[in-house]
């Protein structure tokens, strides 16, 4: 598991541990209709005080819990078929139906096991280069669904990368972008414009990738494209090229960059994912 698979399954077990001998109920969603917050598979855990996890939230979310903890009293774990609409004060239009499972203390593994398999199915996020804004971006990622790594050729960089993202040591940044899983995000933010034409260059080799990113201005996407023509790169494939990332606003903080870019990543990853099977990226 990656540092942020091993937090979230960390802290189901202290939620685990303070549910004590009572344990859980294991609430998900079995069957999602027309418009609903969550779709199926989506799951939360819930204990006599507490809830780990959400499938969705508003009255839907307060039914299930009211529901888990009779079951943790002693009812029968049925599932309940909640519509969506004017009835329980929400407006979605859809309709759900849950399933419950009581999970004692000795069981949490269930749980962990859901944990787990989510977050193996969550996106790759491969930042090349480890400076402001990257440390900046990890941040900013390590609250969303995905697994970043963080790439640099420069030991004491590496070494200030904050928790959440898997570190990558190597003389060749450039040589790790064949290997980088399908659907994966690539973000270039290296120290070194010609490392940053590297990477770019071999990022743009691939059609399976969900993005492309590199940090830089008008002018440095400019100097780029004309360098990978002059070195015969194939200019159909720039078009897959983001630079500059993020949002063009006034405000160059590292954090304030790192805000707009990791919006940037998660709808490119959104846009990947709904395309049709075998088209490419």
């Amino acid at each position: 598991m990656t540092a942020s698979e091993s937090r979230r399954v960390a802290a189901f077990r202290r939620f685990a541990a303070d549910a004590g001998d009572d344990g859980v109920v294991l609430v998900r969603v079995e069957i999602a209709r027309g418009s609903t917050p969550r779709d199926r598979g989506a799951f939360m855990a819930v204990s006599r005080t507490d809830s780990f996890g959400t499938i969705g939230g508003g009255r839907l979310e307060l039914d299930a819990v009211a529901h888990a903890r009779r079951i943790l009293e002693g009812h029968e774990p049925v599932p309940l078929a909640l519509p969506l609409g004017p009835a329980i004060g929400q407006c979605c239009g859809g309709h759900v139906t849950l399933g419950f499972e009581r999970i004692g203390p000795d069981r949490s593994e269930t749980v962990e096991r859901l944990i787990e398999a989510e977050d193996r199915a969550d996106p790759e996020v491969w930042l090349f280069g480890g400076g402001h804004v990257s440390r900046a971006l990890v941040r900013a990622l390590a609250l969303l669904p995905l697994r970043t790594h963080v790439v640099e050729s420069r030991a004491e960089e590496l070494g200030r990368t904050p928790q959440g993202a898997a570190r990558h040591l190597t003389p060749l940044p450039e040589s790790l972008v064949a290997n980088i899983a399908p659907g994966s995000s690539v973000i270039v933010l290296t120290h070194d414009h010609a490392l940053d034409f590297l990477i770019v260059s071999a990022a743009l080799e691939r059609d399976d990738l969900a993005e492309i990113g590199m940090i830089g201005s008008d002018t440095k996407r400019a100097t780029f494209e004309s360098q990978y023509k002059r070195e015969g790169g194939n200019a159909a494939r720039l078009e897959r090229l983001t630079c500059p990332i993020g949002l063009k606003i006034a405000d160059k903080r590292p954090e304030v960059i790192a805000a707009t870019v990791a919006a940037q990543i998660m709808a490119s990853l959104a846009a990947y994912r709904a395309k049709p099977t075998g088209v490419p990226g």
